[in-house]
């Protein structure tokens, strides 16, 4: 039995996971929190950092620096419409994000996020397997599967799913430790 399309997809879920992972604002610095903003640029939603220079000069602060002076309004108005929750600080030629330390309670509440995401992506594992095992049973059923055919195909598609929970149990560890030692 091929498992290449459940491998894939499987691989593709833990791919978002660590891009909402990036996302999460951990104290730090990270340019990944920008990557859900977008600006008006000549009518068409453009990516920040499609139009400027992106970049992270200090632990907690991202400089944002346009090609183009004339959008540093545009800039400014998207990152204050998003929910990042930080003020763009404007001084004419670049705009500077600073990210504020952050408490205890706050890290805690972060901490819960992340965990809540790592269980919907483990869900989504899970449901991967499921379908995947049900296409196994359907095959044997129209006969191209034999017993031990299907048994081995469940076997291995729970070790596939075993190693996919795996990593995002590491992936949650390590984000969990940033968010606490930040």
């Amino acid at each position: 039995m091929d498992y290449s399309n459940v491998k894939e997809k499987m691989d593709k879920t833990i791919g978002v996971f660590a891009e909402k992972l990036a996302e999460v604002r951990a104290g730090r610095a990270n340019p990944a929190i920008l990557n859900k903003v977008k600006i008006d640029y000549y009518g068409t939603p453009t990516p920040i950092n499609q139009v400027a220079g992106v970049s992270v000069p200090e632990a907690r602060l991202i400089v944002i620096q346009p090609w183009d002076a004339s959008i540093l309004k545009e800039i400014e108005k998207a990152i204050l419409a998003s929910d990042i929750g930080i003020n763009p600080n404007n001084d004419g030629k670049v705009i500077r994000l600073a990210f504020p330390e952050l408490n205890e309670e706050r890290r805690k509440e972060l901490v819960k996020d992340i965990r809540k995401i790592a269980e919907d992506t483990k869900v989504a594992i899970r449901a991967s397997r499921r379908d995947a095992i049900e296409m196994a049973k359907a095959e044997q059923k129209q006969g191209n599967l034999t017993e031990d055919e299907l048994k081995q195909a469940e076997q291995d598609i729970q070790k596939m799913t075993d190693k996919s929970i795996e990593e995002i149990d590491q992936m949650l560890s390590n984000k969990e430790k940033e968010v606490m030692s930040v």
